[in-house]
């Protein structure tokens, strides 16, 4: 069993790895003067991919990686252990704030660039860009009903396969169960991605959302607090039935 202390620590460096990677392709393909801008939703599929993957195999000596939870929760259902449960959703929540403001500082100069003027007082040629969708979720369609079932089933797809993993002993026994997880999570992003944005994690929308909301980032908009609770919310429930569906099939 992991420590109080080394759960804490994993946590918060795997989950801002993650969200660095993360909030780093969205700012990539998104901020104008960006060498990836306009490249596309594969490229941020994959940016995110690559972010669970960094961020799992560096955790996991501490913490097991769960970075998530969603996660973190359908485990604790699956075992009925939920005593550091609280230890793993504080490490996240950090992480996920501390990842969204590295994120920026990376692109800070493109951040202060989208303020919708060439410096002459003239607009640019399409205007200063929102930048909540760098950070957090947003829906294509605004329908809460159908945005939190999209997050839910989304979520199961993610936590149920993570699960089962457990009981491929090869995948263990080779180290590379997060490598497997980390192209589960491209694949969501490629076939369950496009209504909601897929957050599948509470502390991957939550956190960032609120430094988008601290952070001083010109023309940066709304942070969206009406829509917030679906992308915890959802996860959340999407967790904790992959956990039910785990006990009763496996």
């Amino acid at each position: 069993m992991h420590s109080n202390g080394d759960i804490f620590v994993g946590e918060v460096i795997g989950t801002a790895i993650l969200i660095l990677f993360g909030a780093g392709v969205c700012a990539a393909v998104t901020l104008k003067h960006s060498k990836a801008r306009a490249s596309g939703w594969i490229v941020i599929a994959f940016g995110w991919g690559f972010g669970v993957l960094a961020g799992a195999y560096t955790a996991a000596p501490l913490s097991g990686g769960h970075l998530n939870p969603a996660v973190t929760v359908g485990i604790a259902i699956d075992t009925g252990d939920w005593d550091q449960v609280w230890v793993y959703l504080c490490g996240q929540m950090v992480g996920a704030m501390l990842g969204a403001a590295l994120a920026y500082v990376v692109y800070l100069a493109q951040f202060n660039a989208n303020v919708g003027s060439t410096g002459e007082g003239a607009p640019d040629d399409d205007g200063p860009l929102p930048t909540l969708g760098i950070f957090s979720t947003i829906p294509e369609i605004r329908n809460p009903v159908a945005n939190l079932l999209t997050e839910v089933v989304a979520t199961i797809a993610l936590v149920l396969p993570i699960l089962a993993f457990g009981l491929t002993k090869g995948l263990g026994e080779s180290g590379t169960t997060a490598l497997i997880v980390s192209l589960l999570v491209v694949g969501i992003g490629l076939s369950l991605g496009g209504p909601t944005g897929y957050a599948i994690n509470p502390a991957r929308d939550l956190g960032p959302r609120i430094v988008h909301q601290l952070l001083p980032i010109p023309n940066k908009g709304t942070s969206d607090w009406g829509y917030a609770l679906v992308p915890v919310v959802g996860p959340l429930i999407g967790g904790a039935l992959a956990g039910v569906i785990y006990n009763a099939a496996f």
